[in-house]
């Protein structure tokens, strides 16, 4: 798995949608669990895909699970949700990057692309929206994860989309003179 900045996976995803096509999927990453969101064709818009188990002795099964999606769904990239804050590190960022370590070191993954999103908030807003639902706790922990991942998601492919617009409208503007 390689790392790169969040402009240049969407950029390398454009790039390669000209050719063959490329979906993002989205990770929130949790202790016991990782929430899957998948972007549409057009990488506009993230809806839930499902949740995995996630242990230390289970790493080989999920990265063949991703390897699957990845064949199966015509994955290019993963948008992995990471705790940023800027006064300390956060023990679940360590948790992220340890996930992460853990796929790379089996080698199923090797040559996939991934990018960290900002995740803060992401699992209490879905909490929040789903309290009065009631729901099972078990079955309401794997609608958060999945959730979660599609906000992580969303926001990633809403940022990324208004940067690419922005740029297409100033170059068709320099293209076609208009002043900016």
């Amino acid at each position: 798995m390689q790392y790169v900045k969040p402009l240049h996976l969407f950029q390398n995803l454009v790039k390669s949608n000209a050719s063959q096509g490329g979906r993002l999927l989205g990770l929130d990453v949790g202790v016991k669990y990782v929430g899957l969101a998948i972007s549409d064709l057009d990488n506009k818009i993230a809806s839930p895909l499902s949740v995995l188990v996630r242990k230390k002795t289970n790493i080989d099964l999920v990265a063949h699970d991703f390897q699957s999606l990845i064949s199966e769904l015509s994955l290019v990239g993963f948008v992995v949700g990471y705790p940023f804050d800027r006064q300390r590190l956060a023990p679940d960022a360590t948790q992220v990057k340890l996930f992460i370590d853990d796929l790379s070191e089996t080698g199923k993954l090797d040559g996939l692309k991934f990018t960290f999103w900002d995740e803060r908030f992401t699992s209490k807003n879905v909490e929040l929206l789903i309290k009065p639902l009631s729901l099972h706790p078990v079955l309401a922990k794997t609608v958060v994860d999945k959730f979660a991942a599609v906000q992580i998601l969303q926001a990633y492919l809403d940022y990324v989309n208004k940067k690419e617009n922005r740029g297409c409208n100033i170059l068709e503007m320099i293209l076609f003179g208009f002043r900016i």
